[in-house]
């Protein structure tokens, strides 16, 4: 089973980028899917992107043409770039990783944009 932790997250100002950083500790890293949800204050928690071992990514429609998800198996760690980033976008990030049943996710790193 692996574990999680993100980093990267910030405050940025509307129009600006960030990557996160999704850095994963145990085996089998490559064989996870591995996507990106986020949680604004007061909402549930939504799908951004995701990709698996073998596949194209996907993402959310209020994502799409600003945000690109990626993974490098070699290192066991997933990324975000988050281009074009508006205030609409301010959440906490969470990483996780799926596998059949098994669901794990990483503690979150928040992410504001503001003026």
């Amino acid at each position: 089973q692996v574990q999680l932790v993100e980093s990267g997250g910030g405050l940025v100002q509307p129009g600006g980028s960030l990557r996160l950083s999704c850095a994963a500790s145990g085996s089998g890293f490559g064989f996870y899917t591995m996507s990106w949800y986020r949680q604004a204050p007061g909402k549930q928690r939504e799908l951004v992107a995701g990709i698996a071992k073998a596949g194209s990514p996907t993402y959310a429609d209020s994502v799409k043409g600003r945000f690109t998800i990626s993974r490098d198996n070699a290192e066991s760690t997933a990324y975000l770039q988050m281009n074009s980033l508006k205030p609409e976008d301010t959440a906490v990030y969470y990483c996780n990783a799926k596998l059949f049943r098994e669901s794990i996710w990483g503690q979150g790193t928040q992410v504001t944009v503001s003026s």
